[in-house]
């Protein structure tokens, strides 16, 4: 694991996001949002958009396709459906962050953990990725029509020689992501279990949200430098936020 600092240490805010709930907040270009396991099994599923143009938006399959790669980890962007950076993974304790599987949908989690509803459990009911996000998008007038593929933040998946993919459970506590953003954006969080955890209990865990002033990159960066591809993304925001200045000037 790299262990470079890319954040100066100065806690802005921090909040625990509680195991199987949701969140969402608009995350300002320039900064580092950690999210820290707090128990094993941890999952967090993860959608962001441009919050400056919200026909931006996270795209999974041109992130895996432009980095060569079938799943995200450290050095690794996430890209737009614009060729732009939106967030780089500058830290990834866990190593590998699946981008194929999803976000859970209640018939998932009734499948494998039965039904606990808020009208008998209140805030301990079962919860599921999907409806998670797709609340916390509402607020931003935003629905299903415009969620696209998550990351799953925290989970490993691995196909057998049918290619038919399994969860890999996994001890998470402690374990911390850091994602360094590279546009203003609206994220969408969701804590619910990963689509394919078959574990006995429902018992998703907490995650602490912490967020941090980027440090400048540097000559040398991990992510925008790990390969070509990337580099021409970060060029793609120079000039976006280029125009944008340019724009604000003449207004």
């Amino acid at each position: 694991m790299n262990t470079t600092n890319y954040h100066d240490q100065n806690e802005i805010w921090s909040e625990k996001l509680p195991g199987g709930h949701h969140w969402s907040g608009r995350i300002p270009k320039g900064t580092v949002l950690q999210l820290k396991a707090l128990a094993k099994n941890a999952n967090v599923s993860l959608f962001c958009v441009n919050a400056n143009d919200r026909l931006e938006r996270f795209n999974m399959p041109d992130s895996l396709k432009g980095q060569h790669t079938a799943y995200l980890t450290q050095g690794h962007v996430l890209y737009s459906d614009l060729g732009r950076v939106m967030a780089s993974i500058v830290r990834d304790d866990h190593g590998w962050n699946d981008v194929l599987c999803g976000a859970s949908r209640s018939e998932q989690i009734q499948r494998t953990f039965g039904t606990k509803r808020f009208q008998d459990a209140r805030n301990q009911m079962y919860q599921n990725g999907l409806d998670g996000l797709l609340i916390e998008m509402s607020k931003y007038s935003l629905g299903q029509i415009d969620l696209s593929a998550t990351i799953n933040l925290f989970s490993k998946v691995s196909p057998d020689q049918t290619g038919a993919l399994s969860y890999v459970t996994s001890d998470n506590q402690d374990q911390i992501i850091q994602l360094r953003f590279e546009m203003d954006s609206w994220v969408f969080l969701s804590a619910a279990p990963h689509a394919l955890d078959h574990s006995t209990d429902y018992a998703p865990a907490d995650i602490a949200l912490s967020l941090f002033p980027a440090l400048p990159l540097s000559e040398q960066d991990i992510c925008r430098d790990s390969c070509p591809q990337n580099q021409r993304a970060f060029n793609n925001n120079d000039r976006y936020f280029a125009r944008h200045s340019l724009h604000n000037i003449n207004a």
